[in-house]
């Protein structure tokens, strides 16, 4: 990370002031940051009742999404989440896997292709632009039953204005000054800058698809034939009366389906490739188990056979997190306890902290990942062995409550649902494209790899676009013929 990174100033400023401080934000406000896993417990269970995203953030998050599970709040949300648990659900995630092989498998013949007509045994390629087609068509295939053809070169209104909002600097729909600006000029959102007209065409395009997908789904009585195999997000519109989402409801959660499944995912990819490109030893480690399962990983060895691979995945949502900050607003008085005292303005050592109403309180995510701090001295450092060796996760990393310990999918009520979507899909994709590829950047393994702004911020090799990954791609077949 570069000291510039804010999750690097965040670790300075814990060395200085300890686990809680405050820190300044737009227009003279301030922003209680929360670095203590005790704090953090606290703040993650009360999440969605006493702590609730910002207001300028809701009415964001409502214009791209509708009434969605991101935007809705308290009861709402209880029961949006509720509904569309079952659609990610182990069982529900099981029947998807041949999807995110299909994906795969189309990616690997295409790259082979490029590599035939190069007239050499190696190409290359921008795999971050390719990781977009993948992600884009497996979410649609998963849970729209819809084919983009992203994969055979087909242009969709709906991906046409994605990949223009990764790749086109000044552009970027949600990158932070707008964030910031939006938070005292909400009406802002309104206005047809080039970032809303942007934005305006992806939504149109998802709520037309949703819409006929909602329609079909109520002709075939039987239920929704389609990729999502049991069709539990739409079925959800059929609930019992305290489960049932209405159809704005429904259409808000598959824009949400798309725009997660298609920028989360090319992200998180992106960056294990890059990882693995960046080191050789540890792409070489990840083959060798790879090859050592004949044929595909079936669903059960991909989650329980294949430890380093899934060392490699967690270590990329570890150090990559695709959000790396969370801010929400106190609904209420609360009183947050800590693990370890800080000090005052006034000097005294004090082991709470009185929250009020209206107060701003801010989550680290990519600091609480990656602080050495908590990680220990090789934090920042891309080194799966960590998940495997018995005491690869210092004590301090194990006190945080999230997910193997991360904050990447948070924590709480409003945890990410799609955790089990997420990893089942990068180790099915991961698994077909290094077991047939070796991946090099194309301008040697110290090539600099920079952060710029999409849906989310995306890597950028140094000298690129935004959302631009070149690497020298070879087969693994020809390098094995030649040793």
């Amino acid at each position: 990370m570069e000291s510039s990174d804010p999750a690097s100033i965040y670790e300075e400023w814990m060395k200085e002031y300890g686990v809680a401080f405050e820190v300044p934000a737009a227009l003279g406000q301030k922003t209680i940051m929360l670095f203590d896993p005790r704090a953090l417990q606290h703040y993650y269970k009360r999440e969605t009742w006493t702590y609730i995203p910002l207001p300028s953030e809701r009415i964001v998050l409502q214009r791209s999404t509708g009434k969605s599970i991101v935007w809705s709040i308290g009861e709402d949300h209880r029961r949006q989440r509720k509904s569309l648990a079952p659609a990610f659900s182990r069982a529900a995630i099981q029947k998807l896997t041949p999807i995110f092989y299909d994906c795969a498998y189309k990616t690997k013949a295409a790259w082979e292709a490029i590599i035939d007509a190069s007239n050499g045994d190696s190409a290359i390629i921008d795999v971050q632009n390719w990781m977009n087609h993948i992600t884009l068509d497996t979410i649609g295939l998963a849970g729209f039953s819809h084919d983009f053809g992203s994969l055979e070169g087909k242009i969709f209104s709906v991906s046409r204005a994605l990949d223009t909002s990764v790749s086109s600097p000044g552009r970027n729909v949600l990158n932070a000054g707008w964030l910031v600006l939006l938070q005292v000029l909400t009406p802002l959102v309104y206005y047809p800058t080039k970032r809303n007209v942007l934005m305006q065409e992806v939504l149109q395009e998802l709520s037309k698809i949703s819409k006929e997908l909602l329609s079909r789904s109520r002709k075939e009585k039987e239920g929704w034939h389609c990729g999502w195999k049991n069709g539990q997000i739409i079925k959800a519109e059929d609930a019992d009366r305290y489960l049932h989402l209405s159809p704005e409801e429904v259409v808000g959660q598959l824009r949400v389906l798309l725009l997660a499944g298609y920028e989360v995912m090319s992200i998180v990819l992106s960056w294990a490739l890059l990882e693995l490109a960046r080191h050789p030893a540890i792409q070489m480690t990840l083959r060798e188990e790879l090859l050592t399962v004949a044929g595909e990983p079936t669903f059960d060895q991909l989650t329980n056979s294949l430890p380093y691979l899934d060392a490699v995945v967690h270590e990329t949502l570890r150090v990559h997190s695709p959000v790396t900050e969370q801010i929400r607003v106190a609904t209420e008085d609360d009183i947050i306890l800590l693990s370890e005292p800080v000090r005052t303005r006034s000097g005294d050592l004090v082991d709470n902290i009185f929250i009020a109403k209206g107060t701003r309180i801010g989550i680290s995510i990519s600091c609480m990942n990656c602080s050495t701090l908590i990680w220990g001295p090789d934090a920042k450092e891309f080194r799966p062995e960590r998940w495997l060796e018995k005491d690869g996760l210092p004590k301090k990393a194990q006190e945080i409550y999230g997910y193997r310990h991360l904050l990447t999918f948070s924590d709480g009520p409003r945890a990410c649902l799609g955790t089990g979507f997420v990893l089942a899909e990068l180790k099915a994709v991961l698994s077909v494209l290094v077991k047939a590829f070796v991946f090099e950047m194309r301008d040697g393994p110290k090539t600099e790899v920079e952060l710029g702004w999409g849906l989310l911020r995306r890597p950028k090799v140094s000298g690129e676009s935004v959302g631009s990954s070149p690497m020298l791609l070879s087969k693994v077949a020809v390098l094995f013929r030649l040793v």
